[in-house]
């Protein structure tokens, strides 16, 4: 009797999920009832597939309403009817359309208005799938009005939004939230009613006694509904299902690409890779996977011809057929990547392949598949509440000081320290933290069906303008729909910016076939600069953990690369297995402490697990599970979905299988465990492999061209460190670094043979449309002789014109930026106006006699921190007292295990729980010789120095070296005073002239 029942994806105002309100129904003894969220299908598929646990009929629609008032409320009668829902309440949410009060013609669909909506329209006419919705507690108005009489439109109509006090508390916070209101201000229209609670049947029995008929037409509805999906093992594959004419023809295109491609990926081929071709094609047909593999090959098609760089990985990189048709760069049989993870008997899904394309290109390769395929849709993500944002939200709905509701946020506090609002804040968060906030789109996932999109949800229009449907990966695998993942990376664009860049800036340079990688891998420069991690700027490398690793590692070819891409994963790390790793790697006398058979299984990473494939080897080889039953665990320690009881099943045959081998407990207790630690954060080889490609490509460009590299990250967004940062490492390179400039910035960073010329984009409050109208007016009539001739020819307010020479843009001119801003005042008064047309002659200037500005160094420094927020002077120079004697980076390998006074500039700094819940700090500092050193904060130091803010700071601790990779045990640290600006500090000391 419940055909209007809201969960938590109806967004900012549902408070519970689908499993939540089947249980709530089973307990009240309630058979079946309509999930019909507010212009939301997300639980829809969901409430299909558990309710039978339940003992549940599902029925499922859709609540239509325009912000919180109710318009309709419309059940499919089938699947066909819930497309038609779909395609409905999409129509609507893509343009942002209001719902009519009046349902147009929807077949296969009831469509129940509430009776009060009904009475105060005076609606009195009515479809034959059109019905009247009556509430126990509308009930009362139903017997004195003349819609008595509508005998057979008359069903009931118990809206189901909360099950208690407490989720109704949690409702009018999600509503204040959404109103972005005070709690105490939240209007009464603008919520739901308390009384919207599911109650026994019995009792709705009861208060409808007296109208046998509004209960007789309800069940016919419910009797009348009927949607079905299959899920799991039962569902079937949704994907498109033939690309070209036919199955038959596609197969054969597949065959063919594959025997026509092979020459050019293995010249010498042997007759394992035949076998292994072979193999692989009859699983791909037979398992019906053709379309899947020629929709990807297709995709890359497409990229090249437009010149687009990309990286294909995922499972399917274990693939020989991936590799041979170019789908992927990772050669499987070369790094001897297992078939049976890319497919196997046990898999009833496509393999994943998931393809890096530039972020530049990333929208116009979707746009491509969407105009190619019918039947497309992005899937959606959901984004719940955090704590940090419920803090924030509730703060603003119990009208907290923005002070106070930063600090909550962040979490630096003490309970016994916070007033009553405040611990109201945080008793309220734990009501709505977690629950969905909106919906997202997932990072790549594309879907390409057989079938309309809106048979399986209704979709919504993100900024990116593709519809995006309302379900998530878990939900879509589950019904059979396997997405594309299309990504975007800056990785990508680093390198075809810097391949740009550099026939601009060194037109005569000679560059190699970038997708040369052996070129690459067998360069000795390149590997030198893995080995002493010097890898700043470059993707997935530079990180101060991985700068490290590589040196412990000596890391010095392709391969090691990528067992390094992979020993990196918390997976690994946290199991101790890096370590274990790292010595017997250095050690080969090492290697001999690994059991014997582990050693004979994992002989190439010294019998330690470092790739997901171990898993499989592992389980297979040394507990002798088939290579299926090891892929299931596999994907199971993964987080993939796996049926119930599956996992402990083959944990069960895992241990029973090594104690029949003779293997100890203890031994059987370890690998396990190893493999439960390891198993859901390690990564695929052919993953490793493939960012070790681009690894090379930018150690390549990063050793022959650095000053052009870094000018390609920083347009790119950068990547682990600051903007700071990537200027110092332009500067070591030997590049000068120049604040913008009105005849040689452009809006992004560029660069002039070793001159680097930050973006006018830099410029704080800058206006755009003030940087279109300089470079446009250059490029029409050449650069600017002069501020006069700047005046002359681009309309610009003195505001704004004087942003430019606070930051010396004009500087060409020879004369000081306090005598030009003068000038600009004189010439540009905030009364003159301007014309916008371009004078025939123009006019003639008067010059002022002006007495001369002392120059000062730190007044320099504080425009720019003002204007593009950090200085281009060395923040050593801008020390209140000078340095004094200290140890410097470079010679730091001459005092270990000794104490160090050293002075550094803060880069980063990782604060990182211990398994004792306190915290610690890794940090990275530049000398001031432009040399990097990394500090270790123990808990004890950490609480005591907490490392807040950037900064000079001088560091005192033991140089400890493990493996050659040096670092510094922290006892204390003091940050060192910045001289004030002397234009507020008239008695601090100047510094240059």
């Amino acid at each position: 009797m419940f055909l209007n029942c809201h969960t938590y994806y109806s967004l900012r105002y549902g408070t519970f999920s689908v499993e939540d309100l089947c249980q709530l129904a089973k307990a009240t003894g309630v058979h079946s009832l309509a999930v019909t969220d507010i212009n939301n299908t997300s639980a829809c598929l969901s409430l299909v597939k558990i309710a039978a646990d339940f003992n549940i009929k599902p029925l499922i629609g859709i609540d239509f309403r325009n912000g919180v008032k109710q318009e309709y409320v419309g059940l499919a009668k089938s699947n066909e009817g819930f497309r038609i829902l779909n395609e409905h309440l999409s129509a609507h949410l893509h343009p942002k359309k209001p719902f009519q009060s009046d349902a147009p013609s929807l077949e296969k669909c009831y469509i129940i208005y509430p009776l009060e909506k009904v009475m105060a329209e005076k609606k009195t006419h009515f479809r034959d799938n059109e019905f009247i919705g009556v509430s126990i507690e509308s009930l009362r108005k139903l017997k004195f009005s003349k819609y008595l009489e509508f005998k057979n439109q008359l069903v009931v109509l118990q809206t189901v939004s909360f099950r208690n006090k407490r989720d109704y508390n949690a409702h009018r916070l999600l509503r204040a939230i959404d109103n972005n209101t005070l709690l105490s201000k939240l209007p009464e229209e603008e919520q739901g009613n308390p009384e919207q609670k599911m109650v026994s049947p019995e009792r709705i029995s009861e208060e409808f006694r007296d109208y046998p008929y509004i209960l007789e037409n309800t069940q016919a509805i419910i009797e009348n509904c009927e949607v079905h999906f299959k899920f799991g093992k039962d569902r079937t594959n949704q994907n498109l299902q033939v690309f070209g004419k036919s199955r038959e023809e596609d197969a054969e295109e597949l065959k063919k690409l594959c025997f026509k491609n092979l020459p050019k990926r293995y010249p010498n081929a042997s007759e394992e890779v035949y076998t292994r071709v072979q193999k692989e094609l009859h699983a791909i047909i037979s398992l019906g996977y053709v379309s899947y593999f020629l929709i990807n090959y297709d995709i890359i098609q497409y990229a090249k011809s437009k010149n687009y760089p990309f990286i294909g990985r995922g499972s399917g990189a274990n693939s020989v057929v991936a590799y041979i048709i170019g789908i992927t760069n990772v050669d499987p049989i070369e790094l001897d990547l297992y078939f049976e993870r890319f497919i196997n008997a046990n898999r009833n899904s496509p393999p994943d392949f998931d393809i890096d394309f530039s972020w530049k290109h990333r929208e116009d390769v979707t746009a491509y598949i969407f105009k190619k395929h019918k039947n497309t849709a992005l899937l959606a993500a959901y984004v719940t509440f955090k704590r940090r944002a419920v803090a924030r939200e509730l703060g603003k709905v119990f009208g907290l000081p923005k002070e106070n509701i930063d600090k909550l946020s962040a979490g630096y506090f003490q309970l016994k320290d916070l007033d009553k609002i405040e611990k109201l804040v945080l008793q309220y968060s734990n009501l709505i933290e977690g629950l969905p906030n909106y919906l997202g789109i997932h990072a790549g996932g594309i879907m390409i069906l057989e079938k309309s999109v809106y048979h399986y949800a209704g979709t919504f229009l993100p900024p990116k303008g593709f519809p995006t449907l309302q379900i998530d990966m878990n939900i879509s695998e589950d019904v059979g729909i396997f997405k594309f993942d299309i990504l975007g990376q800056r990785g990508l664009s680093k390198i075809t910016d810097t391949v740009e860049i550099i026939h601009q800036n060194r037109p005569d340079a000679q560059l190699p076939d970038m997708e040369d990688i052996n070129l690459f891998k067998n360069d000795p420069n390149l590997n030198h600069l893995l080995s002493t991690g010097d890898c700043m700027g470059v993707f997935y490398v530079e990180s101060p953990a991985m700068r490290g690793l590589f040196i412990k590692l000596q890391t010095k070819n392709y391969l090691e690369l990528v067992a390094a891409s992979s020993i990196i994963r918390p997976g690994v790390s946290n199991g101790g297995m890096k370590e274990e790793y790292i010595k017997r790697h250095r050690d080969p006398k090492r290697r001999k402490q690994a059991h014997p058979v582990l050693y004979k299984i994992l002989e190439e990473t010294y019998g330690v697990m470092v790739y997901q494939e171990d898993v499989l080897k592992v389980a297979h080889f040394f507990a002798g599970l088939s290579l299926e039953e090891a892929d299931v665990l596999r994907r199971g320690m993964s987080g993939k979905k796996t049926s119930k009881g599956q996992i402990e099943k083959i944990e069960r045959k895992f241990r029973d299988n090594c104690r029949v081998k003779g293997y100890p407990e203890s031994l059987i207790d370890e690998v396990w465990n190893q493999i439960s630690s390891f198993a859901g954060y390690a990564f695929p080889k052919g993953h490793s492999a493939s960012y070790a490609v681009e690894s090379y490509q930018g150690l390549y460009l990063k050793y022959y061209f650095p000053l052009e590299y870094m000018v390609a990250a920083i347009n790119n967004g950068g990547g682990f460190y600051d903007l700071e940062t990537y200027l110092q490492e332009i500067r070591r390179y030997g590049g000068k670094v120049h604040p913008p400039c009105i005849n040689k910035s452009d809006h992004p960073i560029v660069i002039c043979g070793k001159d680097v010329y930050l973006g006018l984009g830099y410029i704080k409050e800058l206006e755009t449309k003030v940087i279109q109208r300089i470079l446009e007016n250059r490029q029409f009539f050449g650069e600017f002789k002069s501020l006069d001739d700047f005046i002359d020819r681009l309309d610009i307010s003195i505001e704004q014109l004087s942003l430019l020479l606070k930051i010396e843009a004009f500087r060409f001119t020879g004369l000081d930026k306090h005598h030009l801003l003068w000038k600009a005042y004189f010439k540009l008064s905030k009364s003159r106006s301007r014309s916008k047309q371009a004078v025939l002659f123009k006019p003639k200037h008067r010059d002022f006699d002006l007495p001369e500005f002392e120059h000062s160094l730190l007044i320099d420094a504080y425009d720019q921190i003002e204007l593009l927020g950090f200085s281009l002077h060395s923040h050593f120079s801008l020390l209140q007292n000078e340095i004094k004697p200290a140890v410097k980076a470079r010679d730091l390998n001459k005092y270990i295990g000794q104490d160090v006074e050293i002075y550094g500039n803060l880069i980063t700094t990782k604060r990182t729980a211990t398994k004792h819940n306190d915290y610690m700090y890794f940090s990275t500092f530049y000398d001031d010789e432009g040399t990097i050193f990394d500090t270790v904060h123990f808990p004890n130091v950490a609480k005591k120095y907490p490392m807040w803010s950037k900064g000079i700071y001088l560091c005192y601790g033991t140089v400890a070296e493990e493996l050659g990779y040096l670092s510094i045990s922290i006892k204390w640290v003091a940050r060192q005073k910045t001289a004030g600006d002397p234009r507020l500090e008239g008695n601090v000391k100047r510094i240059g002239a």
